[in-house]
């Protein structure tokens, strides 16, 4: 009998709206635990670890933490790819009243953090950070929101989900410009032929996801080798699914159905683990107040909150858009604060921006500094407004 309850207890914490978020949480302080314990040289050594082959063609030989940054985080971005493309077509963006403010907010929550950090790290050496406070991680700002339960309305929830998928598209396109190495335009062309291939295959009806994920392993080997990130390839195979507006599930809904646990119970946890890994020393003190860590702490917790109310508060006034059924600004304020939840895109923008392992090491810190300010103080907010209106 307990283990019957036992396991529907571990079933329900899948199917959960929260379980992600949390198994996250678990994995940062695991990561962070081993980082300062004697564990963290083995550890390391485990992540630099090879594996792979090569030949004079082929080229995959790399370390395990590589293998999750640009193998299985590219998993990672093929679910988000679909829920963008899915979004677009039948969901909170698909007419362009529902997309109006989720979009604006995002765009405006984007570029305030990155003005902020721009500001502090001009004409330093850190300048190339500025797309690191720019992203918002929906598996956590999710996680949080959804704590609350019906203490905020739902449409603040869908809200939300809309402008961090409009965030995660945002801060695709700023690593693919701006985040790219020296482009080998023979891969490209490789890469683009195998993606005309697909479109041909949306076009002509063809359904079965096989034939779209197979030459999308070949589209990750070109991309990866091309100079732009390989994860970009799970964005541009996403975008080749055949979907439609009508309730009977589509090849997109179907993979993504597939893809939602192992990505959000395995990959990101993955991710997290061989990513937030840091090993606390007194000098990381002031990498926080430095112009890097300033400008990521305040463009998340400062930047976001400022964008996303701004941008609404203009839209609204403007005309152009809506606030969410049943919502009003102190809720958008607390959004706001919530899309300052950065980690996981925030740490993995963060990889792509220095090569300097303590610029690496001080980032990752204000990220989860400023990540963690803007969860807990989101969270207070909005649930200090519930027992206002309760009362």
């Amino acid at each position: 009998m307990a283990k019957l309850i036992n396991l529907r207890s571990f079933k329900e914490f899948l199917n959960s709206s929260t379980g992600g978020g949390i198994l996250l949480f678990a994995c940062l302080i695991i990561s962070l635990t081993i980082a300062n314990s004697p564990l963290a040289e083995s550890f390391n050594k485990l992540l630099s670890t090879q594996l792979g082959f090569e030949n004079e063609s082929v080229h995959l030989h790399y370390s395990i933490a590589a293998w999750i940054n640009d193998g299985l985080m590219a998993i990672f971005f093929l679910l988000v790819g679909l829920e963008i493309k899915r979004e677009l077509v039948e969901g909170e963006l698909s007419s362009p009243k529902q997309a109006a403010l989720p979009i604006l907010a995002a765009i405006g929550g984007a570029v305030v953090p990155a003005l902020i950090y721009a500001a502090f790290n001009f004409d330093q050496e850190t300048h190339h950070g500025w797309g690191i406070p720019m992203a918002t991680d929906i598996a956590f700002a999710l996680a949080v929101i959804n704590m609350l339960g019906k203490r905020v309305p739902a449409s603040l929830k869908v809200f939300l989900a809309a402008l961090a998928i409009v965030d995660d598209l945002l801060a695709i396109l700023v690593i693919a410009i701006f985040y790219s190495t020296e482009l080998h335009f023979t891969y490209l062309l490789y890469a683009g032929a195998l993606m005309a291939l697909l479109i041909a295959f949306n076009r002509f009806g063809v359904k079965a996801i096989w034939m779209y994920l197979v030459p999308g392993v070949f589209i990750w080997y070109f991309v990866h080798h091309s100079g732009i990130h390989a994860t970009i390839a799970g964005v541009l195979v996403a975008m080749t699914l055949p979907t439609t507006v009508d309730d009977k599930e589509s090849p997109l809904e179907k993979l993504e159905h597939l893809l939602v646990k192992p990505v959000n119970f395995i990959i990101v946890p993955l991710f997290a683990i061989a990513n937030t890994n840091i090993t606390f020393h007194e000098e990381m003190v002031g990498g926080l107040t430095s112009p890097m860590g300033l400008g990521i702490i305040l463009g998340l917790f400062v930047g976001k909150t400022l964008g996303i109310f701004t941008t609404c508060w203009l839209c609204v006034k403007a005309g152009l858009a809506k606030l969410p059924e049943l919502s009003n600004w102190k809720h958008i304020v607390g959004v706001g604060m919530l899309g300052g939840i950065g980690f996981t895109m925030s740490i993995f923008v963060s990889l792509l921006s220095f090569q300097d392992p303590v610029h690496i090491e001080e980032a990752k810190l204000a990220v989860l500094v400023g990540s963690l300010l803007s969860g807990l103080c989101g969270y207070m907010f909005l649930a200090s407004l519930s027992k206002k209106t309760s009362k």
